[in-house]
């Protein structure tokens, strides 16, 4: 099994971990508004310490890939690629909003597996816009990441068909007071975290789809302000 070092900087969590034969071995998170830049290496050194493994013996990094602040993105990729280089190995990127779902797929009841179900991770924008997507029971994604501003009919065609969509993610509490009258919403909480990166990344590994160091950027999404940290 592979060896990982996994980074997430997507949102307000600065978050590294390592990973050794397809588990966790060391984590860090802060939770410190605009701390990334000074944390990420930091970081990164003490989960490799503390887990007994060398730079030298990493096999691949996977950063997560966004949408998300564009501060935090920047860094983070900035920092995973240096590392790539540096070590000369692969880098693997993930779906901020994949890594997300994967996470919250874990905590859904066996009782309410038996239903149709959508995963919406949501990362919140200014006022009341999130980023989002939808994913279904296989964590497939069944729309692109984009842009949406809530309202009562957010989502209203899946209700419609009777799907229970599970919401998620800092964007998602200013939408549940407009789902007070929906039976079929869910609301679980769910934060962007590198251990939840590991699923994806060893898929990608033994795929080998890695993507290009010179040409990689992260999913920014036009416009996108991170409500915790406003200068980008």
């Amino acid at each position: 099994m592979p060896n990982f070092l996994l980074i997430e900087t997507a949102t307000g969590v600065c978050s590294i971990a390592v990973s050794h034969s397809g588990k966790i071995a060391a984590l860090r998170e802060s939770f410190e508004s605009r701390s990334h830049a000074s944390n990420i290496t930091v970081f990164a050194d003490e989960v490799l310490k503390e887990s007994g493994i060398e730079f030298s013996s990493l096999d691949a990094v996977v950063v997560s890939a966004g949408p998300g602040s564009y501060t935090g993105l920047r860094i983070g990729v900035a920092a995973a690629k240096g590392f790539c280089f540096a070590l000369n190995i692969p880098l693997i990127a993930i779906s901020t909003l994949e890594e997300m779902t994967y996470a919250a797929s874990l905590m859904i009841p066996k009782e309410e597996a038996e239903n149709k179900i959508l995963f919406c991770p949501m990362i919140d924008a200014r006022r009341m816009e999130v980023y989002c997507g939808l994913f279904d029971i296989n964590l497939k994604p069944i729309t692109d990441a984009k842009p949406e501003i809530l309202t009562t009919e957010s989502f209203k065609e899946y209700f419609d068909k009777d799907y229970h969509i599970y919401f998620f993610g800092d964007g998602s509490n200013k939408f549940k007071p407009l789902m007070e009258n929906q039976s079929n919403s869910r609301f679980i909480e769910v934060r962007p975290s590198a251990i939840n990166l590991l699923n994806s990344g060893e898929k990608k590994f033994r795929l080998k789809e890695f993507v290009s160091l010179s040409a990689f950027e992260p999913e920014y999404m036009k416009g996108f302000v991170f409500t915790e940290s406003k200068h980008h």
